[in-house]
């Protein structure tokens, strides 16, 4: 890695358990900042913690490297991690046993961002900060369809990141959950004005922003507000999450590769209107996506994005030390038994 480059505003995916040549020149490519990791990356613990080593040692800049590991149906890395239980669980436990729930957020995040860490991954895209209202692919990813209990519930979960070492990141803004459509393969309108998602799905964004180093961006259009998806609006980005709430940290958009992400074009048109509306970063998680990116911007001279240095992680333990930590193993085995527990 050279010394003093910053890295591109393009978070690519890998096709799997080890580089290939044309990865260590998409590593060189000045476009390009971190990594988004997926199952396919992922064979065991030692080839994890290699490929996180070859990808530093490949780049031209500190990379960040990324992961999905929400827990439920969305954990990426599994025979080695603990098996964290979709966040929804924590909500119906909140419904009954708020403070229990609380803890358990906190040890939920602890558990999942510490191993994250220990492994060389810098960042899981967590929490989800969505309401579990009425999106097929959202659902018990959220946890619950209570404003004030995903804000209650993520306040904790996020203070279980940063004490982990890792930053944080909400998703999607200013919300995908009450919407059935999946993004990934369908458009996505959310038709209710403002004030409705004022009341409901920005409650809990608005709450933590305090706390969260990023956010991700919803493919999803709210037409009342502005014609463009959430994550192509400079409405959404500029004037209400940077103006009106005062807001500094990073913003992500979510998959360009994924279909309601084709409103603006092809994948380097879409890329420029990311940034044009205030994304500081862009995710293309699908290899061929990557390379046809690249090449569409062999000649673009795209900006920087040092904002991402921020959300690199702090490995503060060693795996040998944690399995000396007797508190640690606690909450090890108390996430991992929640799969037995009456709100499962």
């Amino acid at each position: 890695m050279s010394d003093g480059q910053l890295p591109g505003p393009v978070l690519i995916g890998l096709e799997g358990w080890e580089l290939k040549p044309r990865e260590r020149d998409w590593l060189q490519n000045p476009q390009v900042g971190g990594v988004v990791l997926f199952s396919r990356n992922y064979h065991n613990l030692a080839q994890l913690e290699l490929l996180n080593e070859s990808i530093r040692s490949a780049a031209h800049a500190p990379m960040l490297i990324c992961v999905d590991h929400e827990g439920g149906r969305v954990q990426r890395f599994q025979d080695g991690f603990t098996r964290l239980p979709p966040l929804g669980l924590l909500g119906r436990m909140h419904a009954d046993a708020p403070e229990l729930a609380l803890d358990y957020a906190y040890r939920h995040a602890r558990v999942m961002a510490t191993e994250l860490l220990v492994a060389g991954v810098d960042h899981s895209f967590a929490p989800v900060l969505d309401l579990d209202v009425d999106s097929c692919v959202i659902g018990d990813r959220a946890f619950s369809a209570a404003p004030a209990a995903v804000a209650d519930l993520g306040r904790y979960y996020l203070a279980g990141m940063h004490d982990a070492g890792m930053r944080t990141c909400g998703k999607h803004f200013p919300g995908h959950g009450s919407v059935r459509a999946d993004s990934h393969t369908d458009d996505v309108l959310d038709g209710r004005p403002l004030a409705a998602l004022e009341r409901t799905d920005l409650v809990p964004f608005k709450a933590l922003l305090g706390q969260l180093d990023a956010v991700m961006m919803a493919h999803v259009c709210y037409p009342k507000i502005d014609a463009a998806p959430a994550g192509y609006s400079a409405h959404w980005i500029q004037e209400v999450l940077r103006a009106q709430c005062d807001w500094s940290g990073v913003v992500l958009s979510d998959d360009l590769g994924m279909h309601a992400a084709a409103y603006a074009g092809k994948l380097r048109d879409r890329l420029f209107r990311s940034l044009e509306a205030g994304c500081d970063a862009v995710l293309v998680c699908q290899p061929e996506e990557v390379d046809e990116l690249l090449h569409a911007c062999a000649n673009d001279r795209l900006p920087s994005a040092p904002s991402l240095l921020k959300l690199h992680g702090r490995n503060r333990v060693s795996r040998e030390e944690l399995q000396t930590v007797s508190e640690w193993r606690h909450w090890q085995q108390s996430i991992t038994d929640l799969e037995h527990c009456q709100w499962a």
